[in-house]
């Protein structure tokens, strides 16, 4: 059994998609969210998206981060993780304007105190007024906020997105086909809309990321910060601390960092790209990937049939996601299914248009290539070619 299903994580959920097989599939069984008709509306020309998901996990780290710096301004980046982390679901189905964002938090009122719900909620809406300038307009209409120290031993920060879009403008996935090659948008980097360099870690994987990677002071320390119920060997079993120093090289230059702020990078929208893709290049997008939960098997889930998705050409591994392969001792099998690793967009278009799309990412100074390419195959199949080794799902 691995580490991360110890700790009561999957990183493919399997039993929440057992539980859910029987449920609607919507309009749009392959695209990336599900898409049901305009019920709100009644009109047959546009469809209802609602979305739900979170910061995970990371909460916890920030809260490490605030309780060992006393910089409380990092639950700002909670509050992008939760919203990100819904927003590019929904860009992966084309939707980018005119969304609908309600909250849920709950805390533990004996050591999450109001201040950082303003961090959280305050954060937000600076989120939203950002995004605004590209474009991208989110209508932020609050949300539930309750005080479960019972359920919850820090905070859980999530959120709902809800949108009424043209059906004629909604990316199924439908049009992926044999022939086509995936583009990548890297993950870390400083884009032009970031105000410092972003590990690429996003939000998932967190648990790992966090026990692989701390020490057992926190476990002594911060009792609150995990369930006590585990067994101690899988518990803050890492080397550091979060505010311990670590340099690495980018782009041939020396730069420096701690590796709280390598953990807890704010998850990165595409939005500001995305944006500009589907309004001016729609036709020519066949499919879209968030690589969130699953990491780069993201894919499989949402092939429109039996392909065989082959990625010889990833991106150079980030040095936070060294950083976790190293202290966990995990595989390359398991690292590419619970982390993105650099890649955390795919685009699925045909060969010729593949520039169009690395180019409007680039203007960002996100960097892009083409990662890989979908071949006809008699199942669904992902083969990840690496140095040294294939990795096939």
């Amino acid at each position: 059994m691995s580490l991360y299903s110890k700790r009561g994580v999957s990183a493919q959920k399997e039993e929440v998609h057992a539980a859910t097989k029987h449920l609607d599939q919507g309009l749009f069984p392959n695209a990336f969210c599900k898409i049901y008709p305009d019920y709100l509306g009644g009109d047959d020309a546009m469809v209802s998206v609602m979305h739900a998901d979170g910061a995970g996990t990371k909460s916890i780290l920030a809260y490490l981060y605030w309780k060992e710096t006393g910089d409380i301004t990092v639950w700002k980046g909670i509050a992008q993780d939760a919203i990100v982390m819904n927003l590019d679901d929904l860009l992966c189905v084309g939707i980018y304007d005119n969304i609908v964002f309600n909250s849920t938090i709950d805390r533990n009122k004996t050591i999450i105190p109001g201040e950082v719900l303003s961090q959280i909620i305050n954060g937000s809406q600076q989120l939203f007024d950002e995004l605004k300038g590209f474009g991208v307009n989110i209508h932020y209409l609050g949300g539930e906020t309750a005080d479960v120290g019972d359920v919850v031993r820090t905070a859980a920060v999530n959120g709902t997105m809800t949108c009424r879009w043209p059906k004629e403008k909604i990316i199924s996935n439908d049009k992926i086909q044999a022939g086509d090659v995936i583009v990548g948008f890297a993950s870390y980097g400083q884009s032009t809309y970031e105000t410092e360099y972003n590990s690429g870690i996003g939000s998932n994987g967190l648990t790992s990321a966090r026990h692989d990677v701390l020490n057992k002071y926190y476990a002594g320390n911060f009792k609150e910060s995990y369930n006590t119920s585990l067994d101690e060997d899988v518990v803050y079993i890492g080397k550091h601390q979060l505010t311990d120093i670590i340099t690495f090289t980018i782009d041939h230059s020396p730069f420096t960092t701690t590796i709280g702020k390598l953990i807890l990078s704010p998850t990165r929208t595409y939005a500001p790209v995305l944006k500009i893709l589907l309004e001016n290049q729609f036709d020519k997008i066949h499919g879209l990937m968030h690589c969130s939960g699953g990491g780069q098997t993201k894919c499989m889930k949402y092939l429109p049939g039996n392909f065989r998705i082959i990625k010889d050409n990833l991106f150079e591994t980030p040095e936070i996601f060294r950083i976790i392969k190293e202290s966990s001792g995990s595989n390359n099998r398991e690292m590419y299914e619970v982390f993105n690793m650099g890649c955390r967009l795919e685009v699925y278009c045909a060969a010729e248009d593949a520039d169009i799309m690395i180019a409007a990412a680039k203007a960002f100074n996100i960097d892009a290539q083409v990662i890989g390419r979908v071949e006809a195959n008699d199942k669904k199949e992902l083969v990840i070619q690496l140095n040294d080794e294939e990795v096939v799902y």
